[in-house]
């Protein structure tokens, strides 16, 4: 589990870096529905995890605010650039 959790939470920087230099509109907004994916997959992995009692009520709610508010962060950012390019 530590792994699939190391793996999805690092995913997330990686594609928000991607969409840095993305090539298009729709390159930025595919790294970084990707990036957004990787966050919701982290949550699951959290929650697992606490549910397991691997991580205790404190940290699990602290990562857990971080990670859905990087989920809002990124989805007002997708919402606005679609927004942007339709209009």
């Amino acid at each position: 589990m530590r792994s699939q959790i190391n793996k999805s939470g690092t995913s997330i920087a990686a594609n928000i870096a991607e969409a840095v230099y993305a090539q298009s509109t729709a390159d930025f907004i595919s790294k970084l529905s990707i990036a957004r994916k990787e966050a919701n997959e982290t949550k699951v992995w959290l929650e697992i995890l606490h549910e397991g009692k691997y991580i205790d009520q404190e940290s699990f709610n602290s990562i857990m605010s971080d990670c859905e508010e990087l989920i809002r962060i990124l989805t007002s950012i997708i919402v606005k650039i679609e927004n942007r390019s339709k209009g």
